[in-house]
């Protein structure tokens, strides 16, 4: 059975802004370690749009950036989207039943499913699905944005602490 795991950079003061802040060489090379181990990615529209960049030959991209692009085009992705009518290679869109689609997922694969988008990450959280929260707590203060829990969640268990570079990563689960 697959893990479900939300994990995105935060600022100290609780938001996720991929172009307020990002990952530092090492933790960039965490995040692409962490892609190659991954089972899959399930997205929320939004960050889904986001992420397609990787989608993309850029020849200006360090050995990492390849590297992080090749590890996320051969995942499978799946979208969740009321909106969108396709989505690109290696994705598939889920549409209606969240929680049976959701559930079917988790008993089909093994492995860590990465969540990402806070809004997605919320609906999961009502539905008992996350199994493990991962912030990024990054030394920045934003004042406004989205925040990484977009609603109300259970209460949470500290279950490792890591740091990279200066960069805090919190692991938690459902207490």
């Amino acid at each position: 059975m697959a893990k479900l795991v939300f994990g995105m950079n935060q600022s100290l003061d609780g938001y996720v802004d991929h172009m307020a802040f990002g990952p530092g060489p090492i933790l960039f090379r965490h995040f692409v370690e962490q892609a190659q181990r991954s089972a899959g990615s399930l997205y929320g529209r939004k960050i889904y749009e986001i992420m397609s960049y990787w989608d993309d030959e850029h020849p200006e991209w360090s050995a990492d950036e390849r590297a992080f692009a090749e590890a996320w085009r051969k995942q499978p992705k799946w979208v969740v989207s009321r909106t969108l009518k396709s989505v690109g290679p290696n994705a598939t869109l889920l549409q209606g039943d969240l929680e049976s689609a959701v559930r079917r997922l988790k008993a089909e694969r093994d492995g860590v499913i990465e969540v990402a988008g806070p809004d997605l990450a919320r609906s999961l959280t009502e539905l008992g699905l996350i199994d493990e929260y991962c912030i990024y707590l990054h030394p920045v203060v934003l004042g406004h944005g989205t925040p990484y829990f977009a609603g109300p969640r259970s209460p949470l268990r500290l279950v490792a602490n890591e740091r990279i570079e200066d960069v805090i990563k919190l692991t938690y689960v459902p207490a």
